[in-house]
């Protein structure tokens, strides 16, 4: 089982909500279980840079099952398969798994703000799906 289409929106669409309740101008990034891009958006005014940093991140939450802030960069093991997968998983704060009763369903990932406010609307997308945080 892994992400569709109208769920990855109603995570993007959490996630623009708790932004804009924040403040902030982000991209967001979801994607199925494989890392896969599912759908993407990017606020008004956000940063350019933060599209490929909300794909890395939540690339690397979906590749591990963990959120990206919690994998140690400098592991040996987390560097080869970082090669493997072209370099694109980013170990940065911003971007949880989407679990839901065990089974992984993707990720969201978050770019544009600072690390906690970008955790912060990717646990709303989280929420929002009723996944496991």
């Amino acid at each position: 089982m892994t992400i569709g289409l109208d769920e990855a929106q109603k995570a993007l669409a959490a996630s623009f909500a708790k932004a804009e309740e924040l403040g902030i101008a982000v991209c967001v990034s979801v994607c199925d279980a494989g890392g896969r891009l599912v759908t993407f958006a990017r606020m008004d005014q956000s940063n350019w840079a933060s599209i490929y940093g909300s794909q890395g991140k939540a690339l690397t939450a979906a590749a591990t099952r963990c959120r990206s802030g919690v994998i140690p960069p400098e592991s040996v093991v987390m560097q080869r398969i970082a090669e493997m997968e072209g370099k694109n998983m980013i170990y940065a704060k911003g971007a949880v798994p989407l679990i839901r009763d065990g089974v992984l369903l993707g990720a969201v990932g978050v770019g544009g703000a600072s690390a906690d406010m970008d955790e912060a609307c990717a646990l709303a997308a989280a929420h929002a799906l009723s996944c496991d945080v």
